[in-house]
């Protein structure tokens, strides 16, 4: 993958970093339950605690790259360094969308994009706005991901 520069509009991906970073750092019941549970419970206890730390470091690169550039030209860029960690941190972030705010949305619908904006409450649309915003992240990089593949 290629170093490449993305610029965003400012006033549009604030408010959506604030709904995500909310998110970002809680650890949801469903990460307590990653370890298998055959085995010994201080191994899975370890084993959690790696993964949340793992996680909470793939989400610091992640809104790393909205950095004071970003606020001031709204450009982040997206290099071999950071983009496996971003797809780790968008993809967590996603399924965090749809396990709590976005919950009673079908998925069908969800990842169609066909939701009645007009008809939800502006957190849930804020939340599906972060959630798209992270789905196109995660097509970038996987586009210049496979990019560099078919090059080779």
């Amino acid at each position: 993958m290629k170093r490449i520069e993305v610029k965003l509009s400012v006033s549009v991906v604030a408010p959506l970093l604030d709904v995500l970073k909310g998110l970002a750092y809680e650890a949801s019941s469903e990460d307590q339950k990653q370890a298998p549970r055959d085995i010994d419970s201080e191994f899975r206890d370890a084993w959690n605690q790696e993964l949340l730390e793992h996680q909470k470091t793939d989400m610091d690169v992640l809104f790393g790259l909205f950095n004071e550039q970003f606020f001031v030209d709204g450009s982040i860029i997206l290099d071999p360094t950071n983009a496996e960690p971003v797809l780790r941190a968008s993809a967590m972030l996603r399924l965090r969308l749809r396990e709590t705010v976005l919950g009673d949305i079908n998925d069908e619908d969800l990842e169609a994009g066909q939701i009645h904006l007009e008809t939800l409450p502006d957190n849930v649309v804020r939340a599906f706005m972060g959630y798209l915003f992270l789905a196109t992240i995660q097509e970038l990089v996987i586009k210049h991901i496979e990019g560099k593949s078919d090059e080779a």
